[in-house]
């Protein structure tokens, strides 16, 4: 389970917005304690890759290579889909717990309301999609 200790869904909207930008690698992580997730997503012009790494300790990780983790994870996605599936798994976040419910469970941070509608606003400004949002 990920530790309230970091701002995880936020770092994780932040990510994946980051990519619509000039960054082509977004690097974050979550803390499982003691164990450290370490989320590597690479983007194409259409794609993000998704590569996740299992530390043993975060206290020891943040300045091991990416190869010194275990590859727990690793897939492709079309960035219009993966940004989707970030952006309706927040939003459903939301609307089960409201801000408050969010806070409750998560202490130490808020529900990430910015970094939703940053990644929202790149996603319908950049991406084809037809879904709702």
């Amino acid at each position: 389970m990920v530790s309230y200790c970091t701002d995880a869904l936020a770092d994780l909207l932040a990510a994946v917005g980051g990519l619509y930008e000039r960054q082509r690698t977004t690097r974050f992580f979550f803390d499982t304690e003691p164990q450290e997730l370490r989320w590597v997503l690479r983007a194409t012009e259409e794609a993000i890759g998704v590569t996740i790494y299992k530390f043993p300790d975060v206290a020891f990780s943040p300045d091991l290579p990416d190869t010194d983790g275990t590859v727990i994870w690793q897939s492709t996605h079309p960035r219009r889909v993966f940004s989707h599936a970030v952006l309706d798994a927040a939003q459903n976040v939301l609307k089960e717990h409201g801000e408050a419910g969010y806070r409750a469970k998560w202490v130490l941070h808020p529900f990430p309301v910015g970094p939703v509608q940053d990644l929202r606003r790149l996603h319908l400004r950049n991406d084809a999609c037809g879904l709702s949002h």
